[in-house]
């Protein structure tokens, strides 16, 4: 903890001051000591019982010849000869008012006034730090960074993202070498704007181009502008932009924009809105009067759809750089990067792990590479191994195992043929993923899982796909009531899943025989706190009991299919529920070994 001088002088000054109290309430306490009067002194040494008698000014110490110590107090111009003592009887011994007694008197006097004055000082010292504090509330939070060659993020530190790392190339062609641009009239973007779902790697690309481009990098947060005082949040934006132009090139990073820069215009505070003038001011100082700076602001959202048109029009953020979700190469290079400084065996493969990994983000597989060196940590082994990334990447998708969660054998029994059910339409079924493993071990809510691993990205999807992942996803449903004539609640997850794809084929993707291809349904314009107050329905009531007509019809037959593909593989689903209620867990291999007619195209 680092101490200002004046604090560690205000402290001592009241450790002083406490303990000339201490000293003066204790140095002067006689309670202890019996005070007896002038006469009983005068008549006690004439009678030879005192041994000694010490004056000090008008105070006497009596000493008996017992030991006992008594006091008592005379007139200070009597002497005691003329009190009447007869000095033959005792000893008279007279010690001058001096030294400590002299600055005990003194500091019991002046305490009450340096207590007061040391109190009083205390309180300007702290209403002047108060007021310091309140000259610099407009200023700006934002961070400078240097980067040095050790702690220096280049885009080698950034796998995949090739068409954003090429955008931003130019921005650091232009801070290293602006006469380039410059001599052909060409004007580098104000801005740039880094767009892309949740952990995709905006801050990190941003990162990266200032230490490609080795200028000051100042980074803020968009709320940490805005406070509760109209006016603050602009104050630090200018304080931002003043520091930047002093340290010109540089590179202005804004993370999580969409804090401060949502469409205005809502009614919500008026125009004396904080949040709206700051966004006022971000806009002047991006371009306004001033333009001639070479100052480069880079700004990071994943909710584009909110930010305030004047943000995005060119000559602000002119340039936008969309950063969307890795492919199977760009995952197997963000994971050889993560894998750096962590012992690993040498059969690792992490190829397959890219491949069994498609809709991840760079901050997922670097949460899987970290689960899989914790699990390698608990097992006590020294080096991650593939079972360990595998359970890793089980623990991520599904949740964690819950072994303690004990069913009884009719809910195992119920569970083991719903999990077969999906397995066997996924399997037989030409659009369905491939069956990577089946389990009735419990994991997060589920009582059990099915899992299906797509072999490759995908991008666009037929009606043939999506008419075979809902027979997929009621596959359980099916089986249940296949077996055991009843259903139960372990479908409702799956019932839910279907009737959002469903509703989506019918309402967004135009795959409705009856609506054609038309889209219901839309967004109002009206934004409220960054989310849409309702949306805007453009269709009538007979539409919509249209689209509930075949929303229903969409989905019974995605239950037709699956009953009937699971009573033609009426043998294989015993099977698999009689292995899965005694192993637990099948796998791949295990699991496609109850198929030998069917050829799998799905590797």
């Amino acid at each position: 903890m680092r101490f200002s001088l004046n604090k560690i002088i205000g402290y001592g000054l009241v450790m002083i001051l406490g303990a000339a109290l201490l000293y003066s309430i204790m140095g002067t306490d006689s309670s202890q000591i019996k005070e007896i009067p002038l006469s009983q002194v005068i008549e006690d040494a004439n009678s030879g019982i005192v041994d000694k008698i010490v004056i000090k000014g008008d105070e006497l110490s009596i000493f008996s010849t017992s030991g006992v110590e008594y006091r008592s107090r005379k007139e200070p111009s009597t002497s005691l000869l003329e009190a009447g003592i007869d000095p033959t009887q005792v000893i008279v011994e007279v010690k001058d008012i001096s030294g400590g007694a002299i600055w005990a008197t003194v500091l019991s006097s002046l305490i009450p006034f340096l207590l007061m004055f040391g109190f009083l000082w205390f309180i300007l010292r702290q209403a002047q730090g108060a007021n310091n504090q309140a000259m610099s509330f407009g200023r700006s939070k934002a961070r400078m960074t240097l980067q040095n060659n050790k702690t220096k993020t280049t885009f080698k530190d950034v796998a995949g993202a090739h068409e954003a790392k090429q955008e931003l190339t130019e921005v650091v062609e232009f801070l290293k070498y602006p006469s380039k641009f410059l001599s052909i009239g060409a004007k580098i973007p104000k801005g740039v704007l880094l767009l892309g779902p949740p952990g995709t790697g905006k801050t990190l690309l941003a990162k990266a181009v200032a230490g490609e481009a080795g200028v000051p990098f100042f980074n803020i947060s968009g709320s940490e502008f805005v406070e509760m005082f109209v006016g603050v949040g602009a104050s630090r934006v200018r304080d931002l932009f003043a520091k930047a132009k002093r340290n010109a090139p540089a590179i202005v990073f804004i993370d999580e924009i969409d804090a401060v820069g949502r469409q205005r215009g809502t009614g919500l505070g008026g125009s004396h809105d904080e949040r709206e003038q700051t966004l006022n001011q971000i806009l002047v100082e991006m371009d306004g009067f001033e333009t001639d700076t070479n100052v480069i602001v880079v700004a990071a959202t994943n909710r584009p759809d909110v930010l305030d048109p004047a943000l995005l029009r060119p000559g602000r953020f002119d340039r936008r750089v969309l950063l969307d979700k890795p492919d199977v190469k760009d995952r197997q290079a963000i994971l050889d990067i993560h894998i750096k400084g962590k012992p690993v065996e040498g059969d690792i493969n992490l190829g397959k792990l890219a491949a069994q990994t498609p809709g991840f983000t760079g901050a997922d597989l670097q949460n899987v590479l970290n689960e899989a060196a914790i699990l390698t940590a608990r097992h006590n082994k020294k080096r991650i191994s593939q079972k360990e990334l595998n359970e890793a990447l089980e623990k991520v998708l599904l949740g964690p195992e819950r072994h303690n969660k004990v069913l009884s054998e009719a809910e195992k029994k119920i569970t083991a043929y719903h999990e077969a059910g999906h397995a066997i339409i996924s399997h037989v079924l030409p659009n369905g993923d491939p069956v990577h493993k089946i389990s009735i071990v419990s994991r997060g809510v589920a009582l059990g899982y099915t899992w299906n691993m797509p072999q490759s990205d995908k991008y666009l999807y037929s009606k043939a796909q999506f008419s075979d992942e809902l027979a997929v996803m009621l596959g359980g449903r099916a089986a249940e009531m296949l077996i055991f004539k009843e259903i139960t609640t372990g479908a409702s997850s799956d019932l839910q899943k279907a009737t959002e794809l469903g509703r989506k084929m019918i309402t967004r993707f135009g795959m409705s025989d009856k609506l054609g291809p038309v889209v219901f349904g839309g967004q109002d314009e009206l934004v409220f706190l960054g989310r849409d107050m309702h949306g805007q329905r453009n269709y009538s009531e007979k539409v919509a009991a249209v689209i509930d007509e075949e929303l229903a019809s969409i989905v019974n037959e995605a239950e037709t299919k699956a009953l009937a593909t699971l009573k033609k593989y009426h043998k294989e689903l015993e099977a698999i529920a009689m292995r899965l209620m005694k192993d637990e867990v099948i796998e791949r291999d295990d699991f496609e070994a109850f198929f030998p007619d069917i050829q799998s195209q799905k590797e």
